[in-house]
């Protein structure tokens, strides 16, 4: 290397200086940029999504409300039906979906059986979609048969269409019951017919609340029902609709006409009676020698008081008498209950 070419001590300090500034101003560059990628992160955070052609009008809450409300629907429902059709009736929320009016008649199975369904005071209509499948299971148990599903889809006759309604007319009772701890309704049917009317019930951007329920048939036949509630029918009621509503509703004391509602459906069921003449203690081979015409010595006196038992539980004491040639028993005390004997 020549003279000339060898670098001096002050050359190398300024060199060394440039690089040093250079390396600090890229990082206050990158630095820079990365503040603003984080500042416009945090703007558009601030930003909420909105879908015009289909906008949100059902909150989380709401969606969740609508699923209890149909949860207990569907719970009491498959007890109803079961005990109407004295068939084993399983009934499951699917899903709770919100989309547009034109997107549910599109999603329907074809053909289906469409119950239009007031729920009054609240405005507007309701709809009831019942599946092929399973709409014909039950008419078949109604008009007598095993509850045997058509696989081949067609319309309903104008007895099938009545014992239809019938169906309908227990379902929107069930359905009253269900929305009574949120807003007390009253439920009618103002027509069933097939799919071919839904393009009349409203327009296709309106949204609606979609609620899917999966029915099977003594676990043979399965299908859905779906209840569609255009939003203008729940827009008076919505602020009711959240779950803390709900329990607070469910947790208030029966009225005396509920309860008066429930003596009147239970004062006809049977129960059980016994009553215990006494009792003793024998051993095996005494048991085993009994023949016609033993005598065996009860512990209780002649006088003492015999124990009634309700159900197996004992309820009430009595002395033993006859009543028109017939042994009978008379109730002279009640049994006092604690928590011990549950």
């Amino acid at each position: 290397m020549s003279g000339s070419d060898t670098l001096s001590q002050n050359d190398i300090d300024k060199l060394l200086s440039s690089l040093t500034a250079g390396l600090e101003q890229d990082q206050s560059e990158a630095q820079y940029e990365a503040a603003m990628i984080d500042t416009f992160d945090e703007d558009r955070k601030g930003y909420k999504l909105y879908n015009f052609r289909r906008p949100d009008k059902f909150s989380k809450d709401h969606l969740k409300a609508l699923q209890d409300i149909h949860k207990e629907f569907s719970r009491q429902l498959s007890l109803i039906l079961s005990t109407y059709l004295r068939l084993n009736m399983e009934i499951d929320v699917v899903s709770v979906d919100q989309l547009t009016y034109d997107e549910f008649s599109r999603s329907l199975p074809n053909p289906v059986t469409i119950g239009v369904l007031e729920l009054n005071p609240l405005p507007g209509q309701i709809f009831l979609g019942v599946s092929h499948e399973i709409l014909s299971s039950i008419v078949d148990r109604m008009l007598g048969g095993v509850g045997h599903s058509e696989s081949k889809a067609r319309e309903l006759t104008d007895i099938e269409e009545a014992l239809a309604k019938r169906v309908f007319d227990k379902i929107i009772k069930t359905l009253e019951k269900a929305w009574k701890n949120v807003f007390p309704v009253r439920g009618a049917v103002v027509g069933i017919d097939t799919n071919s009317i839904l393009s009349q019930l409203a327009s296709p951007g309106e949204v609606v609340a979609l609620i899917t329920l999966e029915i099977q048939v003594a676990n043979k036949y399965s299908g859905l029902l779906s209840l569609c509630f255009p939003y203008p029918v729940l827009e008076t009621v919505i602020e009711q609709l959240n779950t803390q509503q709900i329990y607070q509703t469910k947790g208030k004391l029966s009225s005396m006409e509920d309860k008066q509602k429930i003596l009147n459906k239970i004062s006809n069921t049977n129960v059980k009676i016994n009553v215990m003449l006494g009792s003793t203690d024998i051993t095996i081979g005494d048991f085993i020698d009994l023949k016609i015409g033993d005598v065996i010595r009860l512990e209780n006196s002649i006088n003492d008081k015999l124990v009634v038992k309700v159900n197996n539980i004992p309820k009430f004491l009595g002395r033993p008498g006859t009543k028109k040639n017939k042994v009978s028993i008379n109730i002279v005390d009640k049994i006092k209950q604690t928590d011990d004997d549950f």
